[in-house]
């Protein structure tokens, strides 16, 4: 998508849009636009609504906005429209801008737009795949300057376009290698440095919940550590460590899943949210250091499967005593999360993972679940997901909750095996391996990465964490 702005509309032929603040339904005084009036019996700006008309061979399309809006609300709607209306798009989209928007709200606007470029046919025959390359001009009709704003948009839908294809892609195709490629490939272009560690780099390492993880996988573990620091010099330069949860697949291992595998190839999502903001974050050059770890493995079954009452040693030398080996996202962020402070100490440690199905029972699909030590970084994360619409909401870490992963055998357990507050005991058995940092956070995001929607018939990713990162980092 390519954009460019203009003063008005005389001799332009194509789509245009016009965003619409709610009036009364029975207004007597009719939406006006380029000589073209809409009755509001027909439409009256009602929110998550749009109207077509035709005029002078243009589509002009109404945006309803509601009497106020906000930024997941008008994003949402951009992508509709976007994603449903693509024989009206054509070549050309002119986007007019009302006096009152904020900047916040033209960069809703144009990256939903973007994103309804998005087509879930990944393999379809004789489909050429469109994200890459959006194939229609947005023009913007405005009185002010928004190319700052609408370039930042751009570069937003971009790594979360990157974000949806690596999640909805199927395991075969993304395995801990292709993604490992992926952060090279995207650490050259944008600008970060990437390390990888294999299999027999791990074992020397001593990475031993990941390696536990992997072992019965035909698939080699990649662990991937990214690092991006500002071309500029900053003066008191914050250093925030991220850790997501990369598991291409996820069977349950021994401890099979019974239901809810064929979605399992979504259990990468935290660590493709991790991804995709290292991307949006070296595309917009933030003045943060930035250091990402993303442990790839995939939890499969063979003879060589780790088992339940296995007992295991960490990359922090805590050994630990399997009681499930479907709860092996928790396994591989304690190594992440180990690996991150010994060797690279940053002052904020987020870590981010599809973890429990506990966490979808509290909050169902409209938000992750929040559990840090730090109430400052709690309020910063949620005033960031609140202004780009990924919410959280906070759940307790009390000591009460120790007692669920504490081992007669090890020194400590990955699962209390008990069927209540496993979001918390999954969240306290991180903590066990934070050494007590005291600004860490861990997001259980397993009801909002993946799932229905208006997008696609089946099961889709969200790209959910991206933003919501990307916005906490630059707000520091």
């Amino acid at each position: 998508m390519k954009t460019k702005e203009i003063n008005k509309l005389e001799n332009f032929s194509g789509t245009v849009l016009i965003p619409v603040f709610e009036t009364t339904a029975k207004s007597i005084v009719p939406i006006k636009f380029e000589g073209l009036e809409i009755s509001s019996k027909v439409f009256y700006g009602k929110k998550d609504t749009y109207y077509l008309a035709e005029k002078n061979d243009n589509t002009y399309v109404f945006i309803g906005l509601g009497k106020t809006t906000d930024y997941k609300a008008l994003k949402t709607i951009a992508r509709r429209i976007s994603f449903k209306e693509k024989e009206a798009f054509g070549k050309s989209v002119a986007l007019f801008v009302p006096e009152e928007f904020s900047s916040e709200e033209v960069e809703a606007t144009v990256s939903g737009l973007l994103l309804g470029t998005y087509n879930l046919g990944h393999f379809k025959k004789g489909e050429e795949h469109p994200f890459l390359n959006p194939d229609f001009e947005l023009e913007i009709l405005s009185s002010k300057d928004y190319s700052a704003t609408i370039d930042k948009a751009i570069k937003i839908a971009r790594a979360q376009l990157q974000t949806l294809a690596l999640v909805d892609l199927p395991p075969n195709k993304v395995t801990p290698k292709y993604l490992a490629n992926w952060a090279l490939d995207k650490g050259e272009k944008y600008g970060f440095e990437v390390n990888i560690l294999g299999l027999e780099a791990c074992q020397i390492e001593g990475l031993g919940a990941f390696l536990a993880v992997a072992k019965g996988s035909q698939n080699e573990p990649q662990f991937v550590v990214m690092s991006y620091t500002p071309k500029e010099t900053v003066p008191h330069l914050k250093h925030v460590g991220l850790v997501g949860k990369g598991i291409t697949f996820d069977t349950g291992g021994l401890n099979i899943k019974t239901a809810g595998m064929v979605h399992m190839k979504c259990d990468m999502a935290g660590g493709a949210a991790v991804f995709g903001a290292m991307q949006l974050i070296a595309d917009l050059q933030l003045p943060v250091k930035v250091t990402a770890i993303v442990p790839c493995a995939e939890n499969a079954v063979d003879a060589k499967a780790f088992l339940p009452s296995d007992v295991i040693h960490s990359y922090s030398g805590t050994s630990i005593e399997i009681i499930d080996t479907d709860a092996e996202g928790r396994l591989v962020l304690a190594d992440g999360i180990s690996y991150l402070i010994k060797n690279y100490k940053p002052e904020y440690i987020v870590d981010i993972a599809t973890l429990t199905g506990s966490s979808v029972g509290t909050f169902g699909y409209e938000c992750g679940a929040l559990f840090t030590n730090n109430e400052s970084l709690s309020k910063k994360l949620q005033e960031a997901g609140d202004s780009v619409g990924e919410r959280l909401w906070q759940l307790p870490l009390w000591d009460v909750y120790k007692q669920d992963i504490e081992s007669d055998i090890a020194d400590v357990k990955n699962y209390s095996g008990k069927p209540v507050a496993g979001a918390i005991s999954a969240a306290k058995f991180l903590e066990y391996f934070t050494k007590e940092h005291t600004a860490w956070a861990h997001l259980d995001v397993a009801g909002v990465t993946f799932g229905d929607g208006e997008f696609a018939k089946s099961k889709h990713a969200t790209a959910y964490g991206v933003h919501l990162l990307t916005k906490f980092i630059e707000n520091l």
